[in-house]
């Protein structure tokens, strides 16, 4: 059994929801042992602080030597040049196993060889968004929402990343970005059946509080535009960045939704646990998004793991991926039976909550397309009912008219 962890904290009265999901958290990890052993002068004030922790990326091979031994695997990555940079925050780099490189987490943000294998039907841009983006930074594929790609920049970069292709870039480019932002922000008012804005990257809530506060509220200006959505991952990866300041800018955009990513139930700590409190308080809806990655989460033990986790600190799993075909993916991809497998293992098991819809995105722009186990076995041999298979394998007749 793992320890449930006790915390003391600073919340209000009105957080005793988040602290009941902190005594469930996992004891997973301790971020403060990890901090005392490789940054003895940092204080704990320093350390929570998000700007430190994204000033103190490790993103070079001698750095991450400092804090793991690494494979044959790892190791000839970085003689060439990779597509996508290493980046790895202090804070999530104490999730990471220092000796065991098939660790889930290591294995999700430190690079492997695997990269620089091409595999057939492998492409930059398996989804086509190019395609379809009518102006720089802007998808507009379904007819009533588009995709805003706000920044290049991730805190950590995922190593089976759908946009490898472009992002990377941590250059501060203020009049660039402006420039970018403004020509979506026309398209969108020029185009009015577009309701809904999924604003995306990179990592939108890398940028600072006032950048994403002229986004929203000109985004929120807009007739036409009736939900804002945000997705990201820095909850999981740089949860320091859920301070109180940045709920207080959100909460003024109501309807407003953000998607987070998650992948495996190690990164369901307690600092998971509040900035997920923190959203959630403020009345943000919170869905997840998890790519099934082979010999990370490809089994069913895993992912109730980290379905019912995720319940627990009020995070609805939204969408289980399949992996997109990037250059370099093939060693993650699993075949589409395994995540059929994880949903029949799922459905009945626990609750419906917990079972998300796996997708496909289908590659050259098809969009998402659900799949499911066969519980629909057709119609019966008089004609008088159809053929229905539950969680048990039973067979059920539901009368047809």
């Amino acid at each position: 059994m793992k320890k449930a962890i006790l915390i003391e904290s600073d919340e209000p009265p009105s957080q005793a929801g988040v602290q009941r999901a902190l005594r469930l958290a996992p004891s997973t990890h301790s971020s403060s042992t990890f901090r005392r052993r490789y940054f003895p002068d940092v204080s704990p004030q320093q350390w929570n602080d998000w700007r430190w922790q994204l000033a103190n990326r490790v993103t070079t091979i001698p750095e991450l030597e400092r804090f793991v031994d690494l494979s044959d695997e790892e190791r000839p990555t970085f003689k060439g040049h990779g597509i996508l940079p290493l980046s790895i925050t202090p804070y999530y780099l104490s999730l990471v196993h220092p000796t065991d490189s098939s660790q889930p987490i290591r294995r999700s943000v430190v690079p492997t060889h695997h990269e620089q294998l091409l595999s057939r039907g492998e492409a930059a841009d398996p989804l086509g968004e190019e395609d379809d983006s009518p102006v720089p930074g802007l998808v507009h594929r379904y007819p009533d929402r588009v995709l805003l790609l706000a920044t290049n920049a991730c805190s950590v970069y995922c190593r089976y990343c759908t946009r490898s292709r472009r992002v990377g870039n941590h250059g501060r480019r203020d009049g660039l970005l402006q420039a970018q932002w403004e020509r979506c922000l026309e398209y969108i008012r020029s185009h009015p059946q577009v309701r809904d804005v999924l604003i995306s990257g990179g990592d939108p809530l890398t940028l600072p509080d006032k950048r994403l506060q002229w986004l929203l509220s000109r985004l929120r200006a807009i007739p036409s535009v009736e939900i804002i959505r945000i997705g990201t991952k820095v909850p999981a990866v740089l949860p320091q960045r859920i301070t109180r300041e940045l709920v207080s800018v959100l909460r003024r955009f109501h309807p407003l939704w953000i998607s987070l990513h998650f992948t495996h139930p190690d990164e369901l700590t307690s600092e998971t646990t509040r900035a997920c409190g923190r959203l959630a308080d403020a009345g943000i809806p919170l869905g997840s998004q998890t790519v099934l990655l082979q010999g990370i989460n490809d089994d069913v033990p895993t992912m109730r793991a980290l379905f019912q986790g995720l319940l627990r600190i009020r995070v609805r799993p939204y969408y289980l991926y399949q992996c997109d075909p990037i250059q370099g993916s093939a060693h993650f991809r699993t075949p589409v039976e395994r995540g059929l497998e994880i949903i029949r293992g799922l459905r009945g098991h626990t609750t419906g909550y917990a079972v998300p819809t796996y997708v496909i995105d289908a590659p050259g722009g098809g969009g998402k397309i659900p799949l499911l186990p066969q519980y629909c076995l057709g119609p019966s041999a008089d004609g008088d009912s159809l053929m229905l298979t539950n969680y048990e394998g039973g067979t059920f007749h539901y009368p047809t008219p």
